[in-house]
């Protein structure tokens, strides 16, 4: 044979030898993200170029053609193995699907039977007939309608698949833009060798030259296995990570067009805003976002109130524009940060800071200015014991506040409601003896156990702070679905009004705040407890204070010898009748 076809030859078992080579190593790795289409599409090279071997060393028409339409199945599955590796190497993996591989999978299936019934047909080639070039026998064919039907799916296919490699170029990473470039080469080399033999630039009387240019992609394969990594540093989480960094954000994030039109938002936004993601998509942002107009503005500073899950919310607001590369708008990404808990903490903050620096300070005054006039008098060392006896009470009322603000760190621990009750009436019960201490049956449900500080807490300051010369408290239990209201019940002076405004309005200032801890315990603790507090006038003199909280799932049965009972009481004396 030819001096020509021996080169030939020889190029096309070192083609094969450096292919079947890309191949083994990327088996290796079969469990990186691309690795299995790339053995694929690097078997089809291999295949394409045996079977070119065989086709030159045949001697005959018959064999030569049978060579050419073995060859077919490399050749198909060349394009469709290269879409898929591109698409799972660069993370875009979702659009792997049977379905899609299926359908990719038509047209070269068809060219497969059309290649193995070829001599029933012309639709892939219309003739065949043998020229000798190079001192050797040499197949020239006719394409048929078909084998333009598949060139131009090959093509289009490899234009698919090199968009996203085309994107790696502006990587930051360098690994990535190495390995972009080594595939591309490689991926070009034999499509631009197709093609020039296509267009008739190569001679088109003999075999089609691509997988002798097959030799320049194994090469640039190696490199990019080799020398860039390629299946060791892939860049398939980026894209599926910045998505999912979106959607699982816990901040509420959304998405508005230049136009002011909502185009995505992630879960969260979905559960602030009360609406369906896809429900929300393509409608304007006014109709979802509250005091839109404000923050399209640019006056985000102050905080925005959206109602939520059935109570209003505090969100701190950040705006991030959305340019293109000459810097116009494209968009914003609205974030919302809900600042509830951080505006409670600021707030429990606060009153901490003014009771320690002023109510203490105050106490302590007192002490020292009666500690002089010791000498006065009893009524004087009295005052320096009652405010003694206040300092240690603000002390101990700081002391629970921070187990409150423990327990709101760790897990809610179920606790029988009727446990909760029966203790705090017992403990004030013991501290304060002429007051009755009275409640009805209790609701066998369970509650938050840092409940126990606020039922404490009310009952005592109701018979603590009470002036009647009959003082008395009741305890009512009212359930509610999952929801249980207690009520304490007294007949005592009543809560002073700006003290019931500074505890709904949720802050202190130097000129208006609450007397005490007392109160604020309450309040926190409730809440911490997912409840809230209500504060009302007893009649025809007194207070009611009601604290509503779920209902938790746990054990509510009492141990308690007194549970179920009604009208249970601890009272001064055992024949005196119940309080009203």
């Amino acid at each position: 044979m030819a001096l020509v076809i021996d080169i030939a030859t020889l190029v096309l078992a070192l083609t094969i030898a450096v292919g079947v080579s890309a191949a083994f190593l990327a088996w290796r790795d079969r469990s990186e993200p691309g690795a299995t289409p790339l053995v694929a599409m690097l078997a089809g090279q291999s295949w394409w170029s045996v079977c070119l071997v065989f086709q030159l060393e045949a001697s005959t028409l018959a064999e030569k053609t049978f060579w050419v339409n073995v060859s077919w199945i490399g050749v198909v599955i060349i394009p469709v193995a290269w879409l898929l590796f591109a698409l799972e190497y660069t993370g875009r993996d979702r659009y792997i699907t049977p379905t899609s591989v299926g359908l990719l999978s038509v047209v070269p299936a068809i060219t497969i039977i059309l290649a193995a019934l070829e001599s029933h047909h012309s639709l892939l080639y219309t003739d065949a007939s043998l020229a000798w070039r190079f001192g050797a026998p040499l197949l020239s064919q006719t394409p048929g309608p078909w084998f333009w039907v598949i060139g131009v799916y090959t093509y289009l296919l490899g234009l698919l698949g090199a968009i996203p490699l085309f994107e790696l170029l502006r990587s930051e990473t360098l690994p990535f833009r190495g390995q972009s470039i080594a595939l591309l080469v490689g991926t070009l080399a034999p499509w631009v060798s197709n093609a020039l033999f296509l267009a008739g630039v190569i001679p088109s009387v003999g075999p089609d030259p691509t997988p002798i240019a097959f030799a320049v992609s194994g090469v640039a394969y190696l490199g990019a296995i080799t020398r860039f990594r390629l299946l060791g540093t892939s860049p398939s989480p980026n894209r599926r990570a910045r998505r999912l960094v979106f959607e699982r954000l816990e901040a509420a994030a959304v998405v508005v067009d230049r136009h002011d039109y909502i185009v995505d938002m992630n879960d969260s936004a979905a559960d602030v805003f009360g609406v369906a993601r896809v429900a929300a998509l393509g409608s304007p942002a006014h109709e979802w976002i509250p005091e839109y107009e404000r923050l399209e503005g640019g006056a985000g500073h102050e905080p925005v109130t959206i109602r939520s899950g059935g109570e209003e919310r505090p969100f701190d607001v950040t705006m991030s524009r959305i340019d293109d590369v000459h810097g116009r708008l494209l968009g914003t990404v609205y974030t919302f940060h809900d600042i509830g808990e951080y505006l409670r903490q600021q707030q429990r903050l606060e009153v901490l800071n003014r009771v320690f620096r002023h109510n203490i300070r105050t106490e302590t005054n007192i002490i020292s200015g009666y500690a002089d006039l010791m000498n006065a008098g009893e009524g004087a060392a009295k005052r320096v014991q009652e405010s003694a006896a206040r300092i240690a009470e603000t002390g101990e009322k700081a002391r629970r506040i921070t187990d409150i603000f423990d327990q709101d760190r760790g897990p809610t621990k179920p606790v029988p409601l009727a446990d909760l009750l029966e203790k705090s009436a017992s403990a004030v019960a013991s501290d304060f003896p002429n007051a009755t201490i009275a409640y009805d049956d209790t609701p066998s449900v369970a509650v938050s156990g840092v409940l126990e500080h606020v039922f404490l807490n009310l009952v005592e300051n109701a018979a603590e702070h009470n002036t009647s010369p009959d003082p008395w408290v009741r305890i009512e239990c009212v359930l509610d679905g999952r929801t249980v209201h207690v009520t304490v019940r007294d007949n005592g002076p009543g809560i002073d009004q700006y003290e019931r405004e500074v505890l709904e309005r949720g802050s202190e200032s130097a000129l208006e705040h609450a007397s005490g801890l007392g109160l604020w315990l309450v309040t926190w603790a409730t809440d911490i407890a997912d409840g809230r507090v209500s504060f009302e006038e007893n009649e025809p003199r007194g207070s009611a204070v009601t604290v509503s909280v779920p209902v938790l799932d746990g054990d509510a049965a009492s141990e308690s010898e007194n549970s179920g009972r009604e009208n249970r009481e601890t009272e001064r004396d055992p024949d005196e009748s119940p309080a009203p």
